[in-house]
């Protein structure tokens, strides 16, 4: 095992920042490892105009110290019959890097999410003529469909028919976490990336019931099982370069998770690296790292490599807990897997 590693600063692809107390509480935290980071729109209200989207860029540039040199890269929550005008315009201004699609009721804050693609094929047009990635949480709704199935029904009722309606749209699989995930992205590597988080390739299902229900583990998409769990380990360490960093980091305070009908999320912000390259350094891939941080992503979405470099040392993890909201008296707890990590950033 070395005793350090160094690679090209990373972005992560997927972030949840929310707002007010929670984004000034959170946000350093994704910036101090990462340079770029795809922020997700599911505020409320929605973020859905360029306006809207552009202001809250600007809170976000206002939560993070300047020296940390970190940019917010914004993105449109698509609604039924979204506009494909201002879809075009966010892109040509340089404000939306991409839109993301939630289904409708899929998870935290979706509830105005799109219940039919049909509803949103004009703006999916516009998005394939302007360049502009779609981003997919990858689930039905249907309460007729078992929640760990929900992936892979997603990949066939839906998914692969949007590729064929709309041949020219590129498409990011978002928290992959299904073994019918993977070989989805690896059959579409010419349009499709697939992001990973840190959680999901550190636990299975049953760790969130080992002991009682551990509401801290419970996101959306669930863990699956330990064969799906396998399958995102071999697809993040392949070297693939349809595969990148996404940590999905999701904050909710404790009392919000440890309720009797807690959010799903799981904030993984303060450790996100350091588990990463726990998995790598356990599957013998620590070389193959810096490609899934550091290339993948930037060479899906079309952007430069960073030049700044960090280093990440082989020593215990060294990581708060929990971190407090100021002025809301409450905390975040933090991920941390069940076996060690060996990493330090």
């Amino acid at each position: 095992m070395p005793a350090s590693i160094t690679i090209r600063r990373p972005d992560d692809w997927h972030v949840h920042l929310r707002d007010g107390p929670l984004l000034a509480a959170c946000a350093v935290h994704t910036a101090r490892q990462f340079a770029r980071a795809i922020i997700m729109p599911n505020l409320v209200p929605p973020v859905t105009t360029v306006a809207a989207a552009a202001a809250y860029r600007d809170r976000i540039r206002a939560a993070v110290p300047v020296e940390l040199k970190f940019e917010p890269l914004m993105t449109c929550y698509l609604t039924d019959g979204a506009d494909p005008a201002e879809l075009a315009r966010g892109k040509k201004e340089g404000v939306w890097v991409a839109a993301k699609l939630y289904p409708a009721h899929a998870t935290t804050n979706s509830a105005h999410g799109v219940t039919s693609m049909d509803r949103v094929a004009k703006g999916l047009d516009a998005m394939e003529k302007a360049g502009m990635p779609l981003l997919v949480h990858g689930e039905v709704t249907d309460p007729e469909v078992d929640i760990f199935d929900r992936e892979a029904v997603f990949l066939d009722r839906v998914l692969a028919p949007l590729l064929k309606r709309h041949q020219g749209l590129r498409v990011v699989l978002e928290h992959i976490t299904t073994r019918e995930g993977v070989a989805f992205v690896e059959a579409h590597p010419e349009r499709l990336g697939g992001t990973i988080t840190p959680h999901h390739l550190s636990y299975n299902r049953n760790a969130i019931f080992r002991g009682g229900i551990r509401p801290h583990l419970y996101c959306l998409p669930i863990a699956k099982r330990e064969e799906h769990r396998l399958a995102l380990r071999r697809a993040a360490t392949s070297g693939n370069p349809a595969f990148f960093l996404g940590t999905d980091t999701a904050p909710h305070t404790a009392d919000t998770k440890e309720c009797a009908c807690g959010c799903a999320g799981v904030f993984n912000a303060p450790v996100a690296m350091q588990v990463y390259a726990q998995v790598f350094a356990e599957e013998g891939a620590l070389d193959r790292l810096e490609a899934f941080a550091s290339l993948n992503g930037p060479r899906f979405y079309g952007l430069p490599a960073n030049e700044e470099r960090i280093t990440l040392r082989s020593a215990a993890l060294d990581a708060p807990e929990n971190i407090e909201v100021a002025g809301l008296g409450k905390t975040i707890v933090v991920f941390r897997p069940d076996t060690p990590v060996g990493w330090s950033f």
